[in-house]
């Protein structure tokens, strides 16, 4: 029989040695998740425009790590935020987290292409 070579096995025992440490990740998660629930805020608090604006929602707006610090959740408490984000049939939509989400998700994907690297 034939003798199988196998050759790079240096930079794969290097690059899987490099990920197993979740430390940066975590740094990398939370930092992207802080930022966004202040995105949230910040459109909070200049998006509702068409009615009555206590500021209560956006003083709502809290987070959290989230397993393990693998993920954040942020998130708006009043009951009726709901229908600030995505409107009724008697009111228009005043979006304020998906803008926010939009926004951070491009961040968090470089931030993270970084991190890995090649």
């Amino acid at each position: 029989m034939g003798a199988v070579e196998i050759s790079g096995l240096n930079k794969l025992i290097y690059k899987l040695e490099k990920c197993k440490d979740l430390g940066p990740v975590k740094t990398v998660v939370r930092q992207n998740g802080v930022e966004m629930q202040n995105s949230m805020t910040r459109h909070a608090e200049s998006a509702f425009t068409k009615g009555y604006a206590t500021g209560t929602t956006a003083r709502s707006i809290t987070g959290h790590s989230i397993d393990g610090g693998l993920g954040y959740e942020a998130q708006p408490t009043t009951h009726y935020s709901p229908y600030l984000e995505y409107g009724t049939r008697f009111m228009e939509a005043e979006p304020f987290v998906k803008p926010a989400f939009n926004e951070q998700k491009e961040k968090f994907i470089s931030d993270m292409k970084k991190l890995v690297g090649d």
